[in-house]
């Protein structure tokens, strides 16, 4: 417990101090200056030792976890207990670590009398994801005269938990989750007969002889077709790089490919929910730092938020052979892998075809990357206006060719290569999970 003086006790200091002190050259009233000077001390005095009682039986409760989105306005909820029941104003401060934003450095909080149990709403806005722990509360009483503050620490700890911004996942995500009778904005047509089997039915001129069941045409006497329904239930996962490239921030306001990698997993898992698909997540570097095995519920989607909140770029080179083999030995059943990474480094690219040849024949994959700043054809940028911008042009020409003759290299194997923009990364993604669904690629 500390005892700071108030600007009033300073004031009334000074104020006495002065006029005292040239009273006190005459020898006359001397004794009188200083027994007043004295006796203004002695009340100063008395009322630092009142005001150690001040903050007695004031104890403060933080919530031991606070969940927060990045970039939207929350709240931190404290509770004041007022043992003694009296009223009382008091003021308390939070250390808000580095990262969450709040307007007000502390809060003067009046303690009704007759009531033990206050609540203090605190508004923050936290500016980054993570792990974050808030330590310490202070609190700040005033002495019954007012010349002095008392403050005391209380040791109080409170976890908070900041996870992406889903609602900052880009523009179009929105429409692509209207209840029109399947994703998109317009239900839209189913392409393909399906794989799953359904029923056996009589033969009707015009069937397929593919669809026919031999085995029951025979033991009937009679032509017999195979019926196959469309298939609902698949499993979707998403293949996370957080090596370092995925460090490297694009876009205005500037943010890092692995920061818009998240949120449009997240938003992907909620879009593979709505279709009663099983969502899975790999998070990988130059080894798997996490797997989680394709399933469904809020309480699935609420593991792959806490694997991905506190997730930061590492620095080393992305293994895809190691996360090839991985997803060969692990994932027995044909599944989307949806593959979220960088690609405009050559050497990466060829590790990337080498590890796809490993999986390609069993899964399905897709390998989605943000196009690079400036990587377009040569002549479809009009701004260009000096010998600079011609220059930057034709880099951007020869990066957008490296990543066309990658595309083609993939699409022999089988996978395909998606360039996405920053602005509509998670749009973009959902309308191609669409898109697979509807034509039972899968």
């Amino acid at each position: 417990m500390v005892i700071v003086p108030r600007p009033r006790l300073l004031f009334w200091t000074g104020a006495l101090a002065l006029p005292l002190a040239f009273a006190a050259a005459g020898p006359p009233a001397s004794t009188a200056a200083l027994a007043l000077f004295g006796a203004f001390l002695l009340v100063a005095i008395a009322d630092g030792l009142a005001s150690r009682r001040r903050l007695e039986g004031v104890e403060v409760e933080l919530p031991s976890l606070v969940r927060l989105s990045v970039d939207r306005p929350g709240t931190v909820e404290v509770l004041v207990r007022n043992g003694s029941l009296r009223s009382r104003r008091l003021r308390v401060g939070l250390a808000f670590p580095p990262g969450i934003e709040t307007p007000h450095d502390d809060l003067v909080a009046d303690l009704p009398g007759g009531t033990s149990l206050s609540r203090l709403v605190w508004p923050c806005t936290p500016r980054r994801r993570g792990r974050f722990k808030l330590r310490g509360c202070h609190l700040e009483g005033t002495s019954p005269l007012g010349l002095w503050d008392v403050r005391r620490p209380i040791q109080r700890e409170a976890e908070l938990r900041v996870y992406p911004n889903l609602l900052a996942g880009g523009r179009g995500v929105a429409a692509l989750f209207l209840r029109r009778g399947t994703l998109g904005v317009h239900a839209q047509r189913q392409v393909g007969k399906g794989r799953d089997f359904e029923k056996l039915r009589e033969y009707i001129p015009g069937d397929s002889l593919d669809d026919i069941h031999w085995k029951a045409t025979a033991k009937r006497g009679h032509p017999v077709t195979k019926v196959f329904q469309i298939e609902r239930t698949q499993e979707v996962y998403v293949v996370l790089d957080a090596s370092r490239l995925s460090a490297r921030p694009s876009g205005n306001p500037p943010r890092a490919a692995l920061e818009r990698s998240i949120t449009a997993a997240l938003i992907l898992a909620l879009a593979a929910e709505r279709q009663g698909d099983l969502f899975g997540l790999v998070v990988f570097s130059d080894r798997v730092l996490s797997f989680l095995r394709a399933r469904r519920g809020a309480s699935h989607f609420d593991s792959c938020r806490e694997a991905l909140y506190t997730l930061a770029p590492q620095a080393v080179n992305p293994d895809f052979e190691e996360i090839a083999t991985f997803l060969r030995l692990r994932l027995r059943r044909r599944a989307l892998l949806l593959f979220l990474t960088d690609l405009d480094d050559p050497v990466l690219a060829e590790s990337f075809v080498k590890g796809i040849d490993l999986i390609r024949r069993h899964h399905l994959v897709l390998a989605g990357m943000l196009r690079p700043e400036g990587a377009r054809p040569l002549f479809s940028d009009a701004a260009v206006a000096s010998p600079d911008d011609l220059y930057r042009a034709l880099a951007g020409h020869i990066a957008w060719r490296g990543l066309l003759e990658l595309g083609r290299v993939l699409k022999v194997r089988g996978a395909t290569l998606m360039l996405l923009e920053r602005e509509t990364m998670s749009a973009d993604l959902l309308t191609r999970y669409v898109d697979v669904k509807r034509r039972q690629v899968l």
